[in-house]
């Protein structure tokens, strides 16, 4: 049987397929020269579909050269039918498989009231001849069929099916696997579990306050130890891999035509970047007639809509508007588009974003070259205004440190990846198979990658980047981080349902991590201010004593929350900063001497987001965006 790295060497097509390819392209191009299309037109056509494996109608239509509605207005005439530019979708009904018509357009069915219904075909010109036989002997059916645009029939569909899509999207994932569902917060005894510790933990904290704080010193401790020590190795990872000058190989790039690439980009009170964002997709290098890219909006974000229909948007473009349905979260708008993804793989951005335009190259060949169960990868991404405040200065060293020092440590030893929310690619057949985004997790991103690596798939990180703006105020940094430290505690919730069979699912050193990057990250987050009372309380008493140490515990601790804290910090500078280059360095400048304060902002989020999960827990803090240079 072959295997995924011998995808490129099947693709490659045999003499006999190459010639009768090549009889088709000379077909194609003698009726759109009948039809009054220009030599050069068909003849540039030509070459990319034999260069792409297309046709030559896919080439101009993805070209933008000719108008779609005046093509197929032109078949219609030839085919001697009506042509109907415009598609009622009241007239469609939502039937058995309506969304096969959004992924490829062909026919629809229109029903009028006082008369017979309409069948509404899209002709594609390899099929011309055939069509207009049938059509010759049978007249009577030139009375109930009519030629429509892909576009036309591939709107009426989305519009006539979406109140069904969008119910569908947010109960799917609960219905079919509730165990992955963030639907509930607190599952079966969960919450049980929860208050019972909360009651003992304060029944503690009244009756032997001494013993309650000495635990709580020592339980900290060995989580921020833990979290410490697994930077600390990827920092070292970073510094050999600095030091020998190597970086990770690059894979090469298959040979044969490239596959449809699909393009997600959520949007929600985005209309001031609309024209960044497409400025930015323009650049991809992918084939345009093999690119599939959804601009997602909520139905009645009415100014992002005009500001994208008032741009000149090229046929590999489509705008797919979300019905208003609670939760309105990112991960709802993309499962609600995911049933109308063409690509044989798919990626997310978001609307701030200016991806490499390289970076659909190197996530095919890193995927072509990966085994079958390698179903994701990450790209880095790179905070490009780090001189505007002192805020996105450290959000950039921190991004410097996750998605190029961390991240990778991760995946070379085949350890889950907590994926960031953008420049995520993925096989789209096994994207489907695993139910999608979790319409109701804060943090989508997060708890895909680790449910698909408790599923059996795993996740690698390629190099190319996307770059991106930071928040540069405390209110818009503070509610972003909210809602990610809402959807993280989502995320071990969700996981920690069963943790028994999740320690089984994934490994135990998997499990172990997986507490330490998460659940360490929450409780030292939270209990950061308290761990420097601590230390404060410790270093106090020692001085009272000048300095002698008669309490072996107390020293310990001492020395611990010395480590945990400045080294922490050090740690997060360090590991950050050595995956930067000299630009973004010089870009931070000294502002890494916040990191204290940095650090207890977090806490403050981790706090705030506490309690918005037990009073709001699918609110999404909304991160403005405005329009930036380019880096």
């Amino acid at each position: 049987m072959a295997t995924a790295n011998q995808a490129p060497a099947r693709r490659t097509p045999s003499a006999a397929t190459a010639q009768l390819f090549s009889l088709a392209l000379k077909r194609e191009g003698r009726l759109l020269l009948q039809m009054g299309i220009g030599k050069p037109l068909i003849a540039q056509a030509m070459l990319l579909a034999e260069e792409h494996g297309t046709t030559v109608e896919e080439e101009l239509l993805a070209s933008g050269d000719i108008n779609e509605a005046i093509y197929f207005a032109a078949l219609a005439e030839r085919l001697g039918l009506d042509f109907m530019p415009d598609i009622d979708p009241n007239r469609v009904q939502d039937i058995a498989g309506l969304d096969t018509q959004i992924i490829r357009p062909e026919m629809l069915r229109i029903h009028h009231a006082s008369r017979p219904p309409i069948t509404v075909i899209v002709p594609s010109l390899s099929r011309l001849d055939e069509m207009a036989a049938l059509l010759e002997r049978t007249p009577p059916l030139r009375q109930s069929i009519a030629v429509s645009t892909p576009s036309a029939v591939r709107n009426a569909a989305w519009q006539a099916g979406r109140l069904r899509r969008v119910t569908a999207t947010t109960q799917a994932l609960f219905e079919t696997t509730p165990l992955h569902s963030a639907r509930i917060t607190f599952w079966g005894k969960q919450g049980f579990y929860a208050g019972v510790l909360l009651g003992a933990l304060v029944a503690a904290a009244i009756t032997l306050p001494i013993v309650s704080l000495l635990m709580l010193h020592i339980v900290l401790t060995l989580f921020y130890l833990a979290n410490f020590l697994i930077r600390f190795y990827a920092l070292g990872c970073a510094f050999l891999q600095q030091r020998s000058g190597r970086s990770l190989p690059m894979e090469d790039e298959p040979v044969g035509p490239l596959p449809v690439y699909s393009v997600l980009v959520a949007l929600y009170k985005e209309e001031s970047v609309a024209a960044q964002l497409i400025a930015a997709l323009d650049r991809l290098d992918w084939p345009r007639s093999r690119l599939d890219i959804k601009l997602i909006c909520e139905e009645d974000d009415a100014e992002t809509i005009a500001a994208l229909r008032a741009l000149p948007l090229a046929p590999e473009y489509e705008i797919v508007l979300v019905p208003v349905h609670l939760p309105r979260t990112k991960p709802k708008a993309l499962s609600y588009a995911l049933p109308g993804v063409r690509g044989t793989f798919v990626t997310v951005y978001d609307a701030e974003d200016r991806p490499h335009p390289g970076q659909l190259r190197e996530a095919h060949a890193a995927f072509m070259a990966a085994p079958e169960r390698v179903i994701c990868l990450q790209a880095p991404l790179i905070v490009t205004n780090a001189r505007q405040s002192w805020l996105s200065a450290l959000f950039a060293v921190e991004y410097a440190g996750l998605f190029r020092g961390l991240l990778p440590m991760l995946s070379l030893t085949g350890l889950p990846l907590p994926l960031g929310g953008t420049s995520n690619h993925f096989r789209t057949s096994e994207l489907r198979h695993i139910g999608g985004w979790d319409p109701y997790n804060m943090t989508e991103d997060a708890d895909l990658g680790m449910r698909l690596h408790r599923l059996g798939y795993r996740s690698r990180v390629i190099f190319k980047p996307t770059f991106e703006e930071a928040p540069v105020t405390l209110p818009v940094w503070l509610g972003q981080r909210t809602r990610w430290f809402k959807g993280w505690l989502q995320t071990w919730l969700v996981l920690m349902r069963k943790p028994a069979q999740l320690a089984r699912e994934t490994g135990w050193p998997s499990f172990a991590v997986f507490q330490v990057l998460i659940a360490g990250m929450l409780l030292s987050s939270l209990c950061h201010p308290i761990v420097i009372g601590f230390l404060v309380y410790l270093t106090w008493m020692m001085l009272q004593e000048s300095t002698h140490v008669d309490n072996w515990l107390a020293f310990w601790l001492f020395a611990c929350d010395i480590i945990n804290i400045f080294g922490s910090y050090a740690v997060f500078i360090a590991l950050g900063r050595n995956r930067m280059g000299a630009s973004e360095r010089r870009a931070v400048g000294r502002h890494w001497v916040y990191v204290p304060f940095y650090w207890l902002i977090m806490s403050l989020a981790a706090w705030r987001a506490l309690l918005e999960l037990r009073t709001n827990p699918f609110s999404w803090n909304k991160t403005p965006h405005g329009p930036v240079g380019e880096a």
